[in-house]
């Protein structure tokens, strides 16, 4: 007996008037948020000017869409150009299906545009990312819930999904939440990367590498959990395949990546001291106090000043006893009158 269950929405659209609102579309944008907005704060923190991150985002995003869909389209194929299907439908991205692979391999494409452009190193981008992107995913799997795809064997257990559609050959019932097991792991691996950067004061690409051998990891064994539809070898989807390449491949940059150039990039963005952020504001703080000295040094020169023109001119800006002697009193004594005048007279 069924006592518990996730369930699942009626619809995954919501209409404004005649404007169709996509929960999936709205999971993948509040995830880009989310990630830019943290990778603002990570990129500020490293010495970097706030709105770098935004700004090559605006060419990393469309390129991680149109990559993500690729991937889907091109190892789905059958979903799209088999007997009786649409080759239009491939065009339909918010109906679902975006590959992670090929999102971050051709979202990676356009970062190094990006940065390029901006003269900024790629890997020192991609380390301040990283976590946001993790994030991002945990965010952007929930669109699959509201498309009611991506789920696991059949459960009972009180944490299943259920699935109310018969669309797509899919079979009503309760089954693994594989989208809610990847979206805690994907916040687990952000976690990860935060503490291992500034445990480890990750540098170079090795805090990105991270993130993807974590993400890696997890995906194995949640993608062994699925049952839609996928390509197999030996045995093993394909995306278990792609895990474990990446995975390795991942680790092996962490290893040569640390020995080649340990610590971490000291400039992330040229010029960043001349504009926002730390170095900036450190900056700021040594010419305020230069300039406190110069003020209190330029004050002690114009009361020695005035001090001096005291002792020179009287109240009424005359000439005081100390400039000249008053003509009045007659001429001055020699010093030697003052001691010996009188004895020199009687001699």
């Amino acid at each position: 007996m069924e006592l518990a269950y996730i369930p699942s929405p009626s619809s995954g659209v919501l209409y404004l008037g005649p404007v169709p609102l996509r929960g999936y579309a709205f999971c993948i944008i509040i995830g880009v948020f989310v990630a830019v907005w943290l990778g603002n704060k990570r990129w500020i923190a490293r010495g970097g000017r706030a709105g770098t991150v935004a700004d090559i985002a605006v060419w990393a995003v469309p390129f991680g869409l149109v990559g993500g869909r690729l991937y889907h389209v091109i190892t789905d194929y059958q979903l799209y150009f088999s007997e009786g299907r649409d080759w239009v439908d491939a065009f339909k991205i918010w109906e679902g299906g975006l590959g992670i692979w090929g999102a971050i391999a051709l979202g990676a494409l356009g970062a190094w545009i990006g940065c390029r452009r901006r003269g900024i190193p790629l890997p020192a981008y991609a380390d301040a990312i990283a976590p946001g992107i993790a994030i991002a995913q945990a965010i952007g799997r929930w669109g699959n819930w509201f498309n009611q795809e991506l789920y696991g064997r059949a459960t009972d257990l009180p944490w299943a999904v259920e699935i109310t559609s018969s669309a797509d050959g899919r079979m009503p019932g309760t089954y693994h939440p594989t989208f809610l097991y990847e979206s805690l792991w994907c916040i687990g691996v952000a976690l990860l990367v935060i503490w291992a950067d500034r445990r480890f004061t990750l540098g170079h690409g090795r805090a990105f590498a991270l993130y993807v051998a974590g993400y890696c990891a997890g995906r194995f064994w949640i993608e062994y959990m699925r049952v839609d539809e996928a390509h197999h070898i030996l045995g093993l989807r394909l995306n278990n395949w792609t895990a474990v390449l990446v995975f390795l491949l991942a680790v092996l940059y962490i290893v040569l990546s640390a020995r080649k150039r340990p610590g971490r990039e000291a400039v992330v963005e040229p010029g960043a001291g001349d504009g926002e952020g730390p170095a900036a504001d450190a900056g700021q703080t040594d010419g305020d106090a230069a300039g406190k000295d110069a003020s209190a040094e330029d004050a002690t020169t114009e009361d020695a000043t005035d001090t001096d023109d005291a002792t020179d001119t009287d109240d009424a800006g005359k000439p005081g006893r100390s400039e000249k002697p008053d003509e009045s009193e007659g001429p001055a004594e020699p010093e030697e009158s003052k001691d010996g005048a009188g004895s020199a007279k009687k001699a």
